[in-house]
């Protein structure tokens, strides 16, 4: 079953910040608003009320520490969770940013992998262990092509990981185990996997054939480059300064 999408409020002075984590907060699957100051959030959230709100401190006009006590006096905005987003590590403020409330202080740019992890435990039941990444990658399940499907080429959608999906016209039964390829720029990751669940296509539903699969061997050097694909894409020409 598909997660509900969490809406974000980003709220940072700086249009860099802002275009860096609201491009990184889509690539990890939220929906996001932005405000470049507390003033501009507040009527934001008059219209609509974020799942959580990611904060600068250094804002045009209000203060983001008078920001956040704001959001903590109102019963209507006091129990969405803050993150605050700095541009410098000072305990003091850290310990005045957790003692008003806030449930996580982090340095800017945000390292995406911890800035999902801490958004995921403050909003989900059951948190995702690992990023999941929307893309187009070639890969192979078994030993050879399904019979009568040579010419039909198998992709993985999305990988984490912890596993992937893939799209094909010959999902197998829940819990087979599967040798699997997967192709990664010039690099072949080769594991073996289990299907979680699999959809067949079904006239009058729109829904991608294929298997949700979950890695159960995988060598370390794989998963190392695995997670460094993943980072780099989720990053790629929105890191500031590169």
């Amino acid at each position: 079953m598909d997660r509900a999408v969490r809406t974000v409020l980003l709220v940072d002075g700086s249009a860099t910040m802002l275009y860096y984590h609201g491009i990184l907060l889509k690539r990890l699957e939220y929906a996001v608003l932005t405000a470049s100051s507390a003033e501009e959030a507040l009527k934001i959230m008059e219209e609509t009320m974020p799942s959580i709100v990611l904060t600068a401190l250094l804002l045009p006009g209000m203060g983001g520490s008078d920001f956040i006590k704001k959001l903590k006096s109102y019963d209507r905005t006091a129990a969405v969770p803050v993150i605050v987003l700095t541009a410098e590590e000072d305990a003091d403020v850290r310990s005045a940013c957790l003692n008003m409330g806030c449930i996580a202080y982090m340095i800017k740019p945000a390292e995406p992998n911890r800035l999902f992890r801490t958004i995921q435990t403050a909003l989900e039941p059951t948190p995702r262990a690992n990023i999941r990444l929307n893309t187009s990658l070639k890969a192979v399940a078994g030993e050879e092509p399904a019979r009568g499907l040579a010419e039909h080429t198998e992709y993985a959608t999305t990988i984490s990981e912890g596993g992937f999906y893939l799209r094909t016209l010959s999902p197998r039964p829940m819990h087979t185990l599967i040798p699997v390829r997967i192709f990664i720029k010039d690099h072949e990751i080769t594991a073996k996997a289990e299907v979680l669940y699999s959809h067949v296509m079904k006239e009058g539903r729109f829904t991608v054939p294929g298997m949700g699969m979950k890695f159960v061997e995988i060598s370390d050097e794989d998963r190392s480059f695995l997670r460094s694909f993943i980072m780099e894409k989720l990053t790629d020409d929105i890191m500031p300064g590169s």
